[in-house]
């Protein structure tokens, strides 16, 4: 789709009121904000995302991991047997969501993936840095394979999956099981992932501080936070795009919204996929913004049965 093309697309007319109403409140960037007080506000706006599904358990558990504990949520679907698993990596700039704000998210992928989610708590910017996260998601992904039949799954159907960072660290722990070996991995699943820090591409000059994507100082925020020196943004544990082999990877799913900043890199990743043998499907939601997928909007619903169409699919054996 061109970007003549694109441009004829207006905002759906539910994103379109929901903006409009965020607009009303004025709550300014978060970058202009204490830490403790974003993560506060990000959590208060879990009750715009309506009432989460039931699954049949949530279990909340520390596990141990060589760089210190990490907690997860364990979600359990209706039904019997022996359950394939999705391994969740939360979104919100590396310093900002948690495992209550992809609740709902993680309960509809458990039932409609049929699929025990591991959701993990990964150690949080600014108070641990680079490469404290996608180390701690991996070690969680190498847990969840060694204990998968403890807690009712099955080791030979494990999947990664995340939104916006998590995206991100979805792509690295894919690219570090196959360059360590393991955990062999079935499936990723990437929604609008953030996988270019060098903030570059047309989607990020044109819809920055627009349409409800943050904004470039905000931008700069969450990545002074979560990096130490300017170097590591070209690290592919940072930038996964930036990789230089994507051969060998599990297939994809990338899901992008026509109105997001991150757009054109996650729609780059694909390309790059695709172009090194990796079976991926790229699916833009025209009309749609950051986070859609977290919300009520028609086009939520359907992204989030797209994802577990895809899942399910990859977990047959």
């Amino acid at each position: 789709m061109t970007e003549e093309i694109e441009e004829q697309i207006s905002l759906h007319p539910q994103v379109e009121a929901y903006l409009d109403r965020l607009a009303r409140f004025n709550f300014g960037e978060l970058h202009t904000f204490p830490v403790e007080q974003a993560r506060e506000g990000v959590r208060r706006g879990i009750a715009l995302l309506g009432e989460p599904e039931a699954v049949a358990d949530v279990e909340d558990r520390i596990i141990p991991a060589a760089n210190g504990d990490i907690r997860v949520r364990i979600y359990t679907p209706m039904g019997e047997g022996s359950f394939p698993l999705l391994v969740f990596f939360h979104g919100g700039g590396f310093m900002l969501g948690d495992l209550d704000t992809h609740d709902g998210l993680c309960r509809s992928l458990a039932n409609g993936a049929e699929s025990i989610v591991v959701s993990v708590d990964y150690p949080r910017a600014p108070e641990h840095r680079f490469p404290a996260a996608p180390d701690a998601c991996y070690a969680a992904t190498q847990w969840v394979a060694d204990n998968a039949a403890g807690i009712g799954g099955d080791p030979a159907r494990i999947a990664v999956g995340g939104d916006s960072a998590g995206g991100n660290l979805a792509a690295v722990v894919a690219q570090m099981a196959r360059d360590h070996g393991g955990p062999a991995l079935v499936f990723q699943l990437l929604i609008y992932p953030d996988l270019d820090f060098r903030r570059t591409n047309y989607s990020i000059r044109e819809y920055a501080g627009k349409y409800g994507n943050i904004g470039r100082a905000t931008q700069h925020w969450f990545m002074d936070n979560y990096l130490t020196t300017e170097e590591e943004k070209l690290d592919p544990r940072v930038s996964p795009l930036l990789a230089p082999d994507l051969a060998g990877l599990p297939p994809a799913l990338i899901i992008t919204a026509q109105y997001d900043a991150l757009r054109d890199e996650g729609e780059q990743y694909g390309e790059r996929l695709e172009a090194a043998g990796v079976p991926v499907t790229v699916s833009r939601y025209a009309g749609m913004i950051h986070e859609f997928v977290r919300h009520t909007f028609d086009d939520s619903e359907k992204a989030r049965t797209e994802a577990a169409t895809a899942l399910r699919k990859a977990f047959i054996r």
